[in-house]
């Protein structure tokens, strides 16, 4: 008998995290320089002992089972398979498991482990799996206790004395508890079964962990909750994601990415970063495979990014292959992989104090002209080229789509992220 079997469910598309997640699945995005966010949740599980892994995947799969080919090749694990929809796409969370229970029936297992693979966080499940043994609970979920006024984010499980789950709400405007999910879930195999099916023939419902699965079970299967008090987060949004990678470089940083595993780590073909007579690194990660012949100051560099000479790269996450030109500042922004910025550019133009949500984000493949200045809290849709700048200043709070900038349009003030106006051309 294997004594664990684990699902990990890759196939999201992180629809709040906005472009960065249109090009990619969000378990696929890049983070701290040169990791995957899903290396986080395959690490704790071969950390962990946990050798039987099923990688439930959808949105753009075959980014992620390219990237876990590469991963398992590299990484000792027992078994490793990437399952995809059978019908169309998932549903939901719990339907993406309940689609792959043929893999689940065939594979004699103690214990289900069910985990989000777009989350960052270090963790030994072998803990939580004796508490559920101990408990001889039918289900436990991982919780982590949050602020109140953040708890509405989440799945929330209001506990008896014992950790026992006597109530589950998603997500709701009100929470009465400030325990949350974390979307990890130990479950005994033949209740997650009956439950799942008895879920897919429901119709009306959502098909979904948070949303049908644990709520219904609440008082009439045994439900207990195992708190983490370890770092854990949920990086649902740019800003949030910004956030978890500065954390990295703070004086006193929540994080370590020690003992993280990823194929990248022992890459052969990645030589050292480059940094170069004229190039100075302040209080930065730099991945291997950079070179960096002008200034970088509190930021964090993916492989393959080159910094030209008098270049200055400030406050900003920059991902692979992506390059800053000659005499240009990047400022408080976030640059996704193969951007080219052009010499003599200012992006971040205007900002205010880093972490007061003043990001620009550039999307994957862009390509900056000479000397074009970007305002800060711009969007700068994937692809867009050097002809969709129609002009050489683009003012805070824009965002550019491939089609450029309509004459006579309104390029905004600075607005809160969510309130953006899209300027495009017909």
């Amino acid at each position: 008998m294997v004594e664990t079997v684990a699902f990990i469910m890759a196939g999201g598309r992180g629809k709040r995290m906005d472009l960065l997640c249109d090009v990619r699945p969000k378990p696929a995005l890049p983070f701290a320089g040169r990791f995957r966010v899903i290396d986080f949740t395959l690490s704790n599980c071969v950390y962990s002992g946990i050798g039987d892994l099923a990688i439930l995947t959808d949105y753009r799969r075959s980014q992620v089972a390219e990237y876990i080919r590469q991963w398992s090749s590299a990484i000792a694990v027992r078994t490793c398979h990437v399952l995809e929809p059978k019908n169309g796409s998932y549903k939901g969370t719990a339907d993406s498991v309940y689609q792959n229970l043929p893999y689940l029936q065939k594979v004699d297992t103690e214990n289900v482990l069910i985990v989000a693979g777009d989350h960052i966080y270090k963790m030994d499940y072998r803990r939580m799996l004796d508490f559920h043994r101990q408990a001889n609970a039918d289900v436990t979920v991982g919780v982590k206790r949050v602020p109140i006024e953040e708890a509405h984010r989440f799945g929330t499980v209001g506990t008896g004395a014992n950790g026992e789950i006597l109530e589950f709400v998603e997500k709701t405007p009100r929470p009465r508890s400030n325990l949350a999910s974390m979307g990890i879930y130990v479950f005994n195999p033949d209740v997650l079964i009956r439950r799942l099916a008895e879920d897919a023939a429901r119709s009306d419902s959502l098909h979904d962990f948070g949303y049908a699965i644990l709520p219904g079970m609440v008082g009439r299967d045994r439900m207990f909750a195992y708190e983490f008090d370890g770092y854990w987060q949920d990086i649902g949004t740019p800003g949030a994601y910004y956030a978890a990678n500065m954390g990295l470089i703070s004086p006193q940083p929540a994080f370590s990415l020690n003992g993280t595993g990823s194929v990248l780590t022992g890459n052969p073909e990645l030589p050292p970063p480059d940094i170069s007579a004229t190039g100075k690194v302040v209080n930065s990660l730099i991945s291997p495979g950079c070179v960096v012949k002008g200034r970088v100051e509190n930021s964090v560099l993916s492989p393959g990014v080159w910094v030209s000479e008098r270049a200055e790269v400030w406050n900003s996450v920059v991902m692979p292959g992506a390059s800053v030109g000659y005499h240009s500042i990047v400022d408080t922004c976030i640059v996704d992989e193969d951007v080219n910025i052009g010499k003599l550019c200012y992006i971040g133009l205007g900002k205010c104090l880093p972490g007061d949500g003043d990001i620009t984000v550039l999307g994957k493949g862009v390509t900056v002209p000479d000397h074009t200045a970007i305002g800060h809290n711009c969007t700068i849709m994937p692809g867009v080229d050097a002809s969709s700048f129609r002009r050489g200043l683009i003012t805070p709070g824009s965002i550019i789509s491939r089609c450029g900038i309509p004459p006579g349009a309104v390029e905004n003030k600075k607005v809160k992220e969510d309130e953006r106006q899209s300027v495009t051309v017909a």
